[in-house]
């Protein structure tokens, strides 16, 4: 077969197996969102609500405004003073959309700039004019509208312009729902017309709420895992999504009467299962795992999202075993003396919904002593290119890459094509230590990959294994960039950290060091170093110990 034809049928390969595993609604949903054209309806707004229940202060992230027209968004300073970023080609799409959620409103010592931001919104209303640009598109609208209808809340001073454009963007958000990229796209989506319909009073508002209601009885029962873990497997939009909920609790004390008991209740029940899940996918320094689409900054931190479970007076349990399976959503937690792991033996996401995958099964992190030796690779951009791949791909996460293939065809910026399928997960106790093991299929008829991880109170020991057909096989293990590594010998590396030493030996593999960058932020990328296992037969293991 000619290269040509050979590329046109890789392609119509790689594009039949993503979209298969859609749902219809996401096929004829791409097509009418983009076919629709609606006008905005700019009739007056409704009344409002009067206020009856308490309002407690929500999670607060950092402060994003570093002057009237400044702002730190995705660890990048842009001043938009002459020169407005709203729509600016110029921008990243994900910078703008940013500055257009305006989380600032509520950020940490929000209260000292209200000037700013009443300056901001007006500004705002002034240069979006209703249905163009950036700024609706629906999901900037949803975080928008929840975020001036918090600080309206609070006691900030919404103009009648401000309000007479939350009705509009209320409006505009009824006709393009995200039904074709579902997810937490459509759990924000129905959020913001929850809060909408909550603040304003009559009946076009009750349309609003049921509306938002109505998708949250569908999507949160298969949204929200039996584990707690949100089906997306990023421990930061998982987050998110615990953000939404206790936002939704706090609306319905906030406005009494608009969510039935029953509702509430679920909201309540699904919120402490979501938090302890968070507990356990933290690190003892209290930041998220970086597994799939994660970064720190994003989300609030675990910290701020049990603070504001309390005031909510939700009481969430810790995790307390020295291992927990998050069988669900495909998650190990192992705590043995100083070593904490965080292993990752399930798939890679909902088959309909991988936008937030990486090509990352079988991988892992690890701490000892509190600090991060062993880490995700993370997330520093979602742009479509070489880098975003790279992050995605196999190679950037703890784990074996076959023939030099990706374990999951991950492609453009959220698309993967052929999934891993995890397999045989088991979790003993042996001789002391904890044990599990787990598999994927990822690399199909090539190669089986297997792998065994024994945690004990000072050491780990990883034991991979392979059946099939391939010519070559790589293991990594990304280390934290403050992890010094020096190579003693084909088969044995020392790594240190903070004064503490921890040998590395491999047998059936050699062992060598590349250059490589550690991305615990968006726009971040800190230069670190990557251990490369080359197998040198089937079955390789790697013991880290102290030493």
């Amino acid at each position: 077969m000619p290269p040509m034809m050979m590329r046109d049928s890789r392609s119509l390969r790689r594009l039949w197996d993503t979209v298969r595993w859609l749902r219809p609604s996401q096929v004829y949903g791409r097509l009418w969102f983009r076919a629709y054209r609606p006008r905005p309806d700019l009739r007056p707004a409704p009344p409002l609500r009067l206020r009856a229940g308490p309002w407690v202060d929500p999670a607060a992230r950092a402060a994003s405004m570093t002057g009237p027209d400044s702002f730190i968004l995705l660890n990048q300073a842009r001043d938009i003073t002459s020169a407005p970023a709203w729509d600016s080609a110029a921008v990243p799409k994900l910078w703008r959309y940013h500055l257009h959620y305006f989380d600032d409103l509520n950020a940490a010592g929000a209260p000292a700039r209200a000037g700013w931001h009443q300056a901001l919104i007006e500004r705002w209303l002034a240069e979006n004019p209703p249905g163009r640009g950036t700024g609706w598109e629906p999901y900037p609208v949803s975080l928008r509208v929840v975020n001036w209808i918090k600080w309206a809340r609070a006691g900030g001073a919404l103009s009648s312009e401000a309000r007479e454009s939350l009705a509009v963007q209320a409006r505009w958000l009824t006709k393009r729902l995200e039904w074709h990229l579902l997810g937490n796209h459509l759990v924000a989506n129905a959020k913001a017309l929850v809060f909408a319909g909550s603040f304003f009073a009559g009946r076009e508002a009750d349309g609003w709420l049921e509306a938002g209601l109505e998708i949250l009885r569908v999507q949160l029962p298969e949204q929200v895992l039996a584990d707690g873990g949100q089906f997306e497997r990023s421990p930061m939009y998982h987050a998110l999504a615990a953000e939404d909920l206790l936002d939704l609790l706090n609306a319905a004390r906030a406005w009494p009467g608009r969510v039935d008991a029953r509702l509430l209740s679920d909201f309540g029940e699904r919120a402490q299962r979501m938090l302890h899940w968070l507990g356990g996918m933290c690190h003892p320094d209290g930041e998220i795992a970086l597994f799939n689409d994660s970064a720190f900054g994003v989300a609030p931190t675990h910290a701020e999202l049990f603070a504001y479970a309390a005031r909510l007076e939700l009481k969430v349990l810790p995790p307390t075993q020295p291992i927990e399976h998050f069988a669900a959503s495909g998650y190990v937690r192992v705590e043995q003396g100083a070593f904490f792991a965080l292993l990752d033996v399930g798939d890679i996401g909902p088959d309909y919904l991988p936008g937030h995958a990486h090509a990352d099964s079988l991988s892992f992190e690890l701490s000892f002593e509190g600090k991060r030796w062993i880490v995700d690779s993370g997330c520093s951009t979602y742009a479509v290119g070489a880098e975003r791949l790279r992050q995605r791909g196999s190679a950037a996460h703890n784990t074996v890459v076959v023939d030099g293939q990706d374990s999951s065809e991950v492609w453009s910026s959220f698309r993967v094509a052929k999934r891993a399928k995890a397999r045989g997960v088991s979790i003993i106790t042996q001789e002391g230590k904890l044990v599990v093991s787990a598999a994927h299929d990822g690399y199909g008829r090539s190669a089986i990959v297997k792998r065994r991880w024994t945690v004990g109170k000072s050491s780990l020991r990883i034991e991979d294994r392979l059946e099939g057909d391939y010519e070559r096989a790589t293991g990594y293990l990304h280390l934290h960039p403050d992890v010094q590594a020096v190579a003693r010998d084909a088969h044995t590396v020392s790594l240190t950290l903070a004064g503490r030493e921890l040998t590395l030996r491999a047998e059936g593999a050699s062992l060598g060091l590349a250059a490589s960058t550690w991305h615990p932020g968006f726009n971040l990328s800190l230069p670190n170093t990557v251990v490369v296992a080359t197998f040198q037969r089937p079955a390789a293991s790697l013991h880290l110990e102290l030493a």
